[in-house]
C-alpha cells in the first residue's frame, strides 16, 4: 500500500457509530481545559482512539462477477468445514468457512461479500471469549446474516463479538438487496467476522493471510482462481 493510501486509510471519516464516542472524548477534553488538564489529555487521547478505531475508507469490488469478496478486514484465522449457525435454517451439512478476525488496529466496518438478498438475520446472545478460538463461532455473542445469491443459492455471514467487543451493530434488514462490498454493519471494540461459502465452492485464500474488507478475493462461484 502506497503512502497517500495508506493516509488516505487512517484519515477516512469516520462511521456513524463512533460519533458518540467522538463527542464524549471531545466534551473530556474541552471541561480538562479549563478544569483539569490531565483530563484534557485523556480525552484528547481517546478522540484520537476513536477517529482511527471507527474510520471507515471507501473501498472498491473487484469489477468481475461472481466473487466473493472479504466480509472484514483483518487476519484469516480458520479456514475449514464448518455447519452454518443453526438459527440461519441452512441445514445441517457443513460447508467451507473463513474466519477473518479483527484486531483494535483493524477497519472494524462489515462488508457484504457478494451481491444478493438478505433472507435471515438471527441475533444469538452469549460470551465473550477470545474472538480468535474456534469455539468463539459456537458460544460467543453474534448476528448470523443469510444472503441468497442471484443463482438461487445461500451464504452465511456472522459477526461475532470478542474478547472487549460489547456491542454488534447490523444496518440492513431481511429482505434488503444488497451489493458486493456494501457496508451492513460494526462491531465494537475487536471481532471475528465469519463467511461460510455456497456448497460445492472452495476458498482460495489460507490462514494467516490480511484482508481487505469489500476488497480480498475470499472465492468465486465457478470455482476460477
Amino acid at each position: 500500500m502506497s503512502l497517500v493510501a495508506s493516509l488516505q486509510m487512517v484519515l477516512s471519516p469516520p462511521h456513524p457509530a463512533g460519533r458518540p464516542f467522538i463527542a464524549g472524548g471531545a466534551a473530556a477534553f474541552l471541561a480538562g481545559l479549563v478544569f483539569a488538564p490531565w483530563l484534557a489529555w485523556i480525552g484528547g487521547a481517546f478522540v484520537l482512539f476513536c477517529l482511527y478505531f471507527f474510520r471507515d475508507p471507501e473501498r472498491t469490488p473487484p469489477d468481475r462477477p461472481g466473487v466473493l469478496v472479504a466480509p472484514a478486514d483483518g487476519r484469516v484465522v480458520m479456514v475449514g468445514m464448518a455447519v452454518p449457525p443453526a438459527e440461519l435454517d441452512l441445514g445441517p451439512a457443513p460447508r467451507w468457512r473463513v474466519a477473518i478476525f479483527l484486531s483494535v488496529l483493524d477497519v472494524h466496518v462489515n462488508r457484504m461479500p457478494i451481491d444478493g438478498t438478505v433472507t435471515r438475520i438471527a441475533y444469538r446472545h452469549g460470551k465473550f471469549l477470545n474472538a480468535s478460538l474456534d469455539k468463539a463461532s459456537i458460544d460467543n455473542e453474534r448476528n448470523a446474516l443469510a444472503l441468497r445469491l442471484a443463482d438461487g443459492r445461500e451464504i452465511a455471514v456472522v459477526q461475532i463479538a470478542g474478547l472487549i467487543a460489547r456491542r454488534i451493530l447490523c444496518d440492513v434488514r431481511e429482505g434488503d438487496a444488497v451489493q458486493t462490498g456494501g457496508r451492513f454493519g460494526i462491531i465494537r471494540f475487536g471481532s471475528r467476522t465469519d463467511l461460510y461459502l455456497p456448497e460445492g465452492v472452495l476458498p482460495l485464500v489460507a490462514v494467516g493471510q490480511t484482508m481487505i474488507g469489500g476488497e480480498t478475493v475470499i472465492a468465486t462461484l465457478d470455482g476460477a482462481p
